[in-house]
């Protein structure tokens, strides 16, 4: 879900990665004989050493709230969403299955197949339907599809800053033109922030208009985690496409 240390998305898109019947063990022996799927490890990883499917191994990783979070429930109530909906870095799908709920066609994407496998069983177990699918965010063209809405949940607060052009592109090439982006992600602004602080003005350099982005708002917010009694300060940014 919302990922305090977020998610980051390499290799290539496999919707049925984590196939029907693929038990937890065989999952973890892939991963053990390569623990970064042949990627290049992203800025966080590397700074940690661990991939982040490693995070859900142990129980559940502190982003994972086992709910919305309470500002997507929100903009879902006021109308925010509309048409084909892309959760990038949906984790163990909470905010996916929320908005799948109301109707929307929403594939969630991530790079950890342990919380992909989690979003499967959750869907399943609810009857709600919602895609799953392993998928690069810096590399989101490999889907093959565009979006009218999409949703970040923690994953832009991960990126360094030779990351961000990248993953600015690759969000601009599946969303559709005078679409939406929401950013949610820590805020520099407030006591205990979280573990990567954002700016408003990094924002709003990572998504310019040569970038194919327009800022149109942000507003302050609160990041739910299972180390905060009340949330962590947080920017919500909504970002037209141009």
């Amino acid at each position: 879900m919302v990922k305090t240390r977020g998610l980051a998305y390499h290799g290539e898109v496999a919707g049925s990665a984590v196939r029907k019947g693929t038990t937890m063990s065989e999952r973890s022996e892939t991963l053990a004989d390569d623990p970064f799927s042949g990627r290049q490890p992203t800025s966080h990883e590397r700074m940690t050493g661990r991939p982040w499917d490693a995070s859900y191994h142990d129980g559940p990783a502190p982003w994972d709230i086992g709910r919305p979070q309470p500002v997507m429930v929100r903009l879902a109530a006021e109308g925010g969403f509309a048409g084909a909906v892309l959760d990038v870095g949906c984790g163990t799908g909470d905010n996916a299955l929320h908005v799948a709920s109301l109707g929307f066609p929403v594939l969630g994407v991530d790079v950890a197949e342990t919380a992909l496998a989690i979003a499967r069983e959750k869907a399943a177990d609810r009857g709600i339907a919602a895609e799953f699918a392993v998928a690069d965010a810096f590399h989101l063209e490999r889907l093959g599809r565009r979006f009218e809405t999409v949703l970040d949940c923690g994953m832009f607060h991960t990126c360094d800053g030779d990351e961000r052009p990248a993953y600015a592109a690759s969000l601009a090439s599946v969303t559709e033109h005078g679409g939406t982006l929401y950013v949610l992600c820590f805020s520099d602004e407030g006591p205990e922030t979280g573990p990567h602080p954002v700016s408003r003005e990094e924002l709003r350099a990572a998504f310019n208009p040569g970038a194919g982005w327009n800022v149109a708002a942000i507003e302050s917010a609160r990041v739910q985690t299972t180390f905060h009694d009340n949330g962590a300060p947080a920017w919500f940014a909504t970002i037209k496409r141009v």
